[in-house]
């Protein structure tokens, strides 16, 4: 008994590392296809080069029309990590309020809020950017920016909520005999519970934002605003004949600080998707 229980566990090992392998793929083909000359690209299956070449690589950083994708880069990380720090502060705030503030409505302001989740964005594009182009937005990063800075994002709301709902409420009462109010009692008691929670949030955000292109390629035109995911279309030319190597190479360098952040957060991302709670 003891010998086909080792053997099925072994058995369920060897699977799981085989699906792993077959959804890696992909990704080893991107990378080894980087590294290939265009000519072998799609001619030469093998995950292994035949001809290594840094080219693609020196090329693709050459960017477009002037600019480089150091350039590109530096917008992507602008728009990301200032989107992180909104969803991070007007989201918890919005979570602390509706988990532990008593105030008109507020099952009724919730329950719109969870509507909005099961919105498709395509629904809301129009109405935006005739609001933007209004503003005289178009074309700037604060369509992409601003709305992170308003508690846009009602998924990071709901899952702060849940997060907040399984700490003991003992924790406010014991902070409001001792004379905080409701700023101290987020600032000092809630904002390091919350820790998890919130780097689950910046995580999502910033790799939502990184990969965002849709967004992106509605309200930016102009070429110097582009983002990592703009640039690398902007390679691909449908009407004649792209740089494949220069656009997998640049999509490689963009996989860099989305894998960076994971593999850095991934206690805190696991702890804050479980929303166990306090410990």
């Amino acid at each position: 008994m003891i010998v086909n229980a080792n053997y099925t566990k072994l058995l369920k090992h060897l699977l799981i590392i085989a699906f792993g392998l077959l959804m890696l793929y992909p990704v080893l083909w991107l990378l080894s296809a980087s590294f290939k000359p265009n000519q072998l690209i799609f001619s030469n299956t093998s995950l292994w080069p035949s001809t290594f070449t840094f080219d693609n690589y020196i090329n693709g950083w050459k960017g477009l029309q002037g600019t480089t994708f150091g350039r590109f880069f530096l917008n992507s990380a602008q728009i990301s990590v200032l989107s992180v720090l909104g969803n991070i502060i007007t989201c918890s705030f919005a979570a602390y309020a509706f988990a532990r503030l008593e105030f008109r409505f507020k099952k009724l302001w919730f329950s719109l809020m969870l509507v909005t989740i099961m919105l498709p964005y395509h629904v809301t594009l129009v109405p935006q950017y005739i609001i933007y182009n209004k503003f005289e937005w178009i074309n700037t990063y604060l369509p992409l920016i601003v709305p992170k800075w308003l508690a846009h994002d009602s998924f990071f709301i709901l899952l702060m909520v849940q997060f907040i709902r399984g700490i003991p409420k003992e924790l406010d009462e014991s902070a409001t005999i001792d004379g905080c109010g409701q700023g101290q009692i987020y600032f000092r008691i809630m904002m390091p519970l919350l820790v998890p929670a919130l780097i689950t949030t910046a995580i999502f955000t910033f790799i939502w934002t990184w990969d965002d292109f849709f967004s992106q390629m509605i309200y930016l035109n102009n070429i110097k605003l582009f983002t990592v995911q703009l640039g690398i279309r902007s390679l691909f030319d449908p009407s004649g004949e792209s740089d494949w190597g220069a656009l997998l190479a640049m999509s490689v360098l963009s996989l860099v600080p989305i894998m960076t952040i994971f593999l850095s957060f991934q206690k805190y991302f696991l702890e804050g998707i479980a929303t166990t709670g306090l410990k």
